[in-house]
């Protein structure tokens, strides 16, 4: 059994991440300001800090609790609200990081795996699907901060020793996925269906996406904490589709038309986005298990029940 830290452990992916550590027998605390996280989310057997990793007493819960890992997913999550507020983006994304990265080299921590974004750090990428080794020139304030605090983490390995994995995720979806931002469109679409809202897509809905589910994401971490593994990791299924597709899958799993209005296209929004995951497979033996038909069937089950 080990003790592991989550950063962000009552959002999206670190709840689902809290609820799986725990199953496997580990002892998880949670460090969480709820600024975008939900307290019911967090697993009642996890001990519970409602802190910001901006706040200078993140150093004495590292000095009470004596972590063995930590997984670092606390973050800003909207790449809009990267866009009108750059410097808040930049504070939590890189200042918060590196308060949680600072405490990890200082009480020892054996490994430290980070929420990357794959969808974010590739920008407009030449080769799809897209590599590590390809230049990452993000074109947003959220993707370039992302890229940065992965650079603080090899720098923090190469000086200091401090072991890490950066995942870069795909579009991740899935119970309890917050209902904002360009990632969260299949949890939107499946709310709005379900509450017989109206759904927009933007441009004629041919941009495609990599879309995973949140259980595979869980697991890559888990292997990610488990393997000598240094450096960054793409995290996705390397299969591109496209919205007119994902709004399908949904309709053939309500059994119903949603109502959908198309509008302008967004300026500057990626065209298409899908990830290469033969290095995670090769490195921490990690692919895929969900295809995104089965992934929007538990997804809308879960949303039936918490809309």
């Amino acid at each position: 059994m080990s003790k592991i830290l989550v950063t962000g452990g009552a959002g999206f992916i670190g709840s689902n991440l809290v609820d799986k550590l725990i199953d496997l027998g580990n002892e998880v605390v949670v460090i969480d300001n709820l600024y975008s996280g939900k307290k019911e989310y967090l697993n009642p057997q996890a001990k519970f800090y409602n802190l910001s990793i901006l706040d200078d007493k993140v150093k004495e819960v590292f000095e009470i609790e004596k972590f063995d890992y930590v997984c670092h997913l606390a973050a800003q999550i909207d790449v809009r609200k990267s866009v009108e507020d750059m410097e808040f983006d930049n504070q939590v994304n890189i200042l918060g990081g590196l308060n949680v990265l600072k405490n990890c080299h200082q009480f020892g921590i054996k490994k430290i795996v980070f929420a990357s974004s794959g969808g974010a750090a590739y920008g407009f990428p030449e080769q799809i699907p897209t590599a590590e080794d390809h230049l990452t020139y993000p074109v947003s304030p959220y993707g370039i901060n992302k890229v940065s605090f992965e650079k603080y983490l090899n720098y923090y390995y190469k000086v200091f020793g401090q072991k890490y994995t950066a995942l870069r995720l795909a579009n991740v979806y899935g119970p309890r996925q917050y209902k904002g931002g360009e990632a969260g469109v299949i949890a939107i679409f499946t709310s709005n269906a379900i509450s017989k809202k109206k759904s927009y897509i933007y441009g004629d809905g041919l941009q495609t996406r990599d879309y995973v589910y949140v259980d595979d994401i869980v697991n890559a971490f888990v292997l990610a904490l488990e393997s000598d593994f240094v450096g960054d990791l793409n995290i996705g299924t390397g299969i591109e589709k496209n919205l007119l597709e994902v709004v399908d899958a949904i309709e053939s799993c309500l059994g119903e038309k949603l109502d959908i209005e198309h509008q302008e296209a967004k300026l500057g929004e990626e065209r298409r986005s899908c990830l290469n995951f033969s290095k995670a497979k090769k490195e921490i033996n990690w692919q895929s298990k969900v295809n995104l038909e089965e992934g929007i069937k538990r997804t809308i089950e879960w949303a039936k029940n918490n809309n």
